[in-house]
C-alpha cells in the first residue's frame, strides 16, 4: 500500500488529538512566563505626581497585586467595583497601571476623570502612556491582574476582567496563602 494515503490519517489523527487538548484547557486562563518569575522592573510616574515615581522593587517584601487598566477600557469599568471589593477587603496593596492612554494633559484628565467617576482604590497609580511597562509584563490587552508575592515573585495573572467567582474561588485564598508564607 502507497504511504501517502497514510498522510490524511495523520493529519487528522494529530487533529484530533490537538481538539482534545484544547477542550481540556480553560481558553479564560493565558499562560505566562512570569509566573513563578521575578516581576518584571518599572520605574514609572505617578499618575497624581508626576515628579514621583513609584517601581515594582520599592513593593518587595509584601503581597500585592498590580492591575493594568485605561480609560477607554470597557472591561476595565466592568471589573473595577468587584477590584475595588477585593482591594478593601484584603487590604491589599495595589498599583493600578494605567495603559496606554494617549496624549499628555489629555491623558492625565482622562485618567483622572475615569478614577474621580468609578472611584480609586489603587495605592499608587502608574503612568504607562507608551506602554512599554505592560509589554515587560506579557501584557496581551487589559485589563490584566498580576500577583506578587513578598520576595517579587509573580504567583498569579488574571486575564480580562476580574469577576466575584474568580475573586473568591482563586484570589483571596491565593492572597491569604502568600502572606503566611515567610
Amino acid at each position: 500500500m502507497n504511504k501517502k494515503y497514510f498522510i490524511p490519517l495523520f493529519a487528522f489523527i494529530a487533529l484530533v488529538g490537538l481538539m482534545l487538548f484544547g477542550l481540556k484547557n480553560d481558553p479564560k486562563v493565558i499562560p505566562s512566563p512570569f509566573i513563578g518569575q521575578e516581576a518584571p522592573e518599572f520605574t514609572l510616574p505617578k499618575l497624581y505626581k508626576q515628579d514621583e515615581m513609584i517601581t515594582a522593587t520599592e513593593m518587595k517584601g509584601q503581597v500585592w497585586v498590580l492591575n493594568l487598566w485605561a480609560s477607554w477600557c470597557v472591561s476595565c469599568r466592568a471589573e473595577h467595583k468587584v477590584l475595588s471589593r477585593l482591594i478593601e477587603k484584603m487590604k491589599v496593596p495595589t498599583i493600578g497601571l494605567n495603559y496606554k492612554d494617549y496624549g499628555t494633559e489629555e491623558y492625565t484628565d482622562e485618567a483622572i476623570s475615569w478614577l474621580a467617576r468609578y472611584g480609586n482604590p489603587y495605592t499608587a497609580v502608574a503612568v504607562d502612556t507608551n506602554g512599554s511597562a505592560g509589554l515587560d509584563w506579557g501584557v496581551v490587552g487589559v485589563p490584566e491582574t498580576f500577583v506578587i508575592d513578598k520576595k517579587g515573585i509573580v504567583r498569579y495573572k488574571f486575564t480580562g476582567p476580574v469577576f466575584d467567582q474568580a475573586v473568591d474561588e482563586i484570589l483571596v485564598p491565593l492572597i491569604d496563602k502568600l502572606r503566611k508564607e515567610g
